[in-house]
C-alpha cells in the first residue's frame, strides 16, 4: 500500500481494494496518527463479525442495507444512516442487501496498514 499519511488528496480509481472476509473488502480512503477513513463493501449476506477495539468509530451508510449490533442493541440502517462505537464495545454487521460503508476511527487503525 501507498503510504498516504503526508497526501492531501486520495482518489478512488488509485486505491487498491483489500479483502478483509468473506465477502467483504475495504479501501483506506486516508489517515493520519489521530484519524482514519476506510470505505468497506460487503456483498448480500456478508457478516462483519462482532468484534471490539479501544478506537472510536463513526460509521455513514454509504449504501445497502444492514443490521448493526453495538453492545447487544441491534438496529436495520439503510442509505443515509450512521452509527457510533465508543472504545471497546462488541460491534457487528449483516448485510441485509449488499452496499458500503464509510467508516471513521479515531485513533487511526494501525494494523489495517
Amino acid at each position: 500500500m501507498t503510504d498516504r499519511l503526508n497526501s492531501f488528496f486520495q482518489h478512488d480509481a488509485d486505491i487498491a481494494w483489500q479483502a478483509t472476509d468473506p465477502g467483504v473488502k475495504r479501501k483506506i480512503m486516508g489517515y493520519g496518527p489521530d484519524l482514519m477513513v476506510v470505505r468497506v463493501a460487503f456483498e448480500k449476506g456478508a457478516v462483519g463479525k462482532p468484534h471490539q477495539h479501544p478506537h472510536r468509530q463513526a460509521c455513514f451508510v454509504e449504501s445497502g442495507v444492514f443490521d448493526v449490533t453495538i453492545d447487544g442493541k441491534s438496529s436495520r440502517l439503510s442509505a443515509g444512516d450512521s452509527f457510533f462505537v465508543p472504545a471497546n464495545l462488541v460491534h457487528g454487521v449483516v448485510a441485509v442487501e449488499a452496499g458500503q460503508l464509510v467508516d471513521s476511527f479515531t485513533p487511526m487503525r494501525e494494523e489495517f496498514l
